[in-house]
């Protein structure tokens, strides 16, 4: 067996028992309507993870992408208010500003050679400062467009609704895995995950793709932002605090290495499906504080950094085996 991939195993096999848990209990819970609302519900958490698994895998973080997400909702709702813009015209200039703004901080990542944790935070205040600037309340989106947007529907078997941003999630984790594992721009990720040294035997452009990886996270967490905003049908500069910490819990969960190297991008899909059925769990039993959400997900985690510990020991511990033969 591959040990790289052994956490993602155990995310899967956690997920499929857990389900069978759930469906034991609440056998509505296997309905394509329960089916259709888990990923509705979780399309914005799980298009910025996208983006932070890449992120994560070239062995850096993201801190920005929740007040990105935020940002975007005020600055789509403050343009439709105020300039009668279309909403499209309004996704591509966002979609274009926050890949910049992802592609900065990867700049000054690599140029000054500071730590992914420090210029990132400072990115998050300045994205969270940026929506208050904008507006400190919440603003309303009117407008037809937006309403066909979140209308649209695929009718399942059984009456369940896929929603339009349910397909959005789903194409990013498609797009996801092809840039992830079935391209030359993922393999050095992966390298850039795995040490400089080992970087630069590949002849990987250190420079050039970190700054390719914080853009494409800028870009997924603008789509966020738009998914987001079409979900809830305003913009808020308080919305979506603590969302970049969720989104790393979904990574880790999800089987990839924190500190780099290793992970699949499929293992963040069924780690933010597995946060998602925890929620939905809680909403069906009605007796459960919703707080019971946070500490499953916290021992989750707790669980599987213990497991990236062990598994990184025991590749270390064949390394010096292989090395005294």
């Amino acid at each position: 067996m591959n040990i790289r991939a052994l956490p993602l195993y155990v995310t899967i096999a956690i997920f499929l028992l857990a389900y069978l848990v759930c469906w034991t209990q609440f056998p509505a819970m296997l309905s394509t309507r329960v089916i259709g609302n888990l990923l509705t519900d979780n399309a914005y958490l799980g298009i910025v993870a996208v983006g932070m698994t890449l992120v994560i895998l070239s062995g850096g973080i993201d801190l920005s992408v929740g007040s990105v997400i935020a940002f975007s909702g005020v600055f789509i709702a403050v343009l439709l208010r105020d300039t009668g813009l279309h909403p499209l015209a309004v996704f591509a200039m966002l979609l274009a500003l926050t890949t910049a703004f992802g592609a900065a901080m990867g700049f000054l990542i690599d140029r000054l050679a500071m730590p992914a944790f420090i210029v990132t935070l400072a990115g998050m205040f300045l994205a969270r400062g940026a929506a208050y600037m904008l507006s400190i309340d919440s603003v309303p989106v009117v407008h037809p467009f937006f309403d066909r947007l979140e209308g649209l529907y695929w009718l399942m078997p059984g009456k369940g609704r896929l929603r339009l941003i349910g397909v959005v999630m789903l194409l990013a984790f498609a797009v996801g895995i092809v840039v992830a594992h079935k391209t030359r721009f993922g393999t050095s990720v992966l390298a850039l995950g795995g040490g400089e040294a080992t970087a630069r035997l590949m002849g990987v452009r250190q420079g050039r793709t970190t700054v390719l990886v914080y853009a494409f996270s800028g870009l997924m967490a603008g789509l966020s932002g738009i998914v987001f905003t079409i979900y809830t049908g305003s913009g808020y500069s308080l919305a979506t605090v603590g969302t970049e910490l969720t989104a790393i819990a979904a990574v880790v969960i999800g089987g990839t290495l924190l500190t780099g190297g290793a992970g699949y991008m499929f293992g963040t899909f069924i780690g933010v499906m597995t946060m998602g059925l925890i929620q939905t769990y809680i909403v069906f039993d009605g007796s459960l504080s919703s707080w019971w959400t946070k500490i499953v997900v916290g021992v989750l985690l707790l669980a599987f950094i213990l497991l990236q510990k062990g598994l990184v020991k025991l590749s270390q511990d064949r390394l010096a085996a292989g090395a005294e033969r």
